[in-house]
């Protein structure tokens, strides 16, 4: 499924990686690709942007969350059934901006956040699993391309995923911050005819 995601849609899964690595989370979470999806650009961070969704404010939102460390039940074979490779997306950026771009540099030192507690300021290294809301916002948008009628996955796809995923907390976070979920489909949709 990977080699389906648009260039835009790749970045999304690196900045959710290096969002959750920033913010000491023990899983990549549907919040994390929600931040993904503001930093990125393209057709979600446009539509996003339109219903007044910043990304400033949903990182503070989010910042804010209790952190529950690593994910119940991580399943590292789901994603490689969908497709998701993280060894590929590393390789990617790595061609793009170096070898290591990912890792934190090795002299440098965990800032404190004020959201740290007992220890866990601590950014994480090396691989971080998807939570299995985070898996299923992935699988949901191959879904959702392949209903649309679409060969690729692009951010828009990947909105939509998270959307019809809906009880993850990147869905949450923009309900918290007044936006409805059902506007967000329309608003995706109807990009998608002008663009047309």
């Amino acid at each position: 499924m990977f080699e389906r995601f648009t260039s835009s849609a790749r970045d999304v899964v690196v900045i959710a990686h290096t969002e959750a690595r920033e913010l000491c989370a023990g899983h990549i979470g549907t919040e994390h690709l929600l931040l993904g999806l503001l930093a990125t650009g393209g057709t979600a961070a446009g539509v996003l942007g339109d219903l007044g969704v910043r990304g400033p404010d949903i990182r503070a939102r989010i910042a804010r969350l209790p952190r529950s460390g690593a994910p119940a039940d991580p399943d590292p074979e789901a994603l490689a059934a969908v497709g998701i490779d993280l060894d590929a997306i590393r390789r990617h950026v790595e061609a793009s901006f170096g070898a290591g771009a990912l890792d934190a540099p090795a002299r440098a030192r965990p800032r404190r956040r004020p959201w740290d507690r007992a220890g866990r300021g601590r950014r994480r290294r090396g691989h971080i699993p998807f939570s299995p809301r985070a898996q299923k916002v992935l699988e949901l948008s191959l879904r959702e391309a392949l209903a649309l009628g679409d060969r690729h996955i692009g951010t828009e796809h990947v909105l939509l995923g998270l959307v019809r995923e809906g009880a993850g907390l990147g869905a949450a976070t923009l309900v918290a911050a007044g936006v409805d979920l059902n506007a967000v489909r329309a608003a995706v949709l109807a990009a998608r005819r002008r663009t047309a």
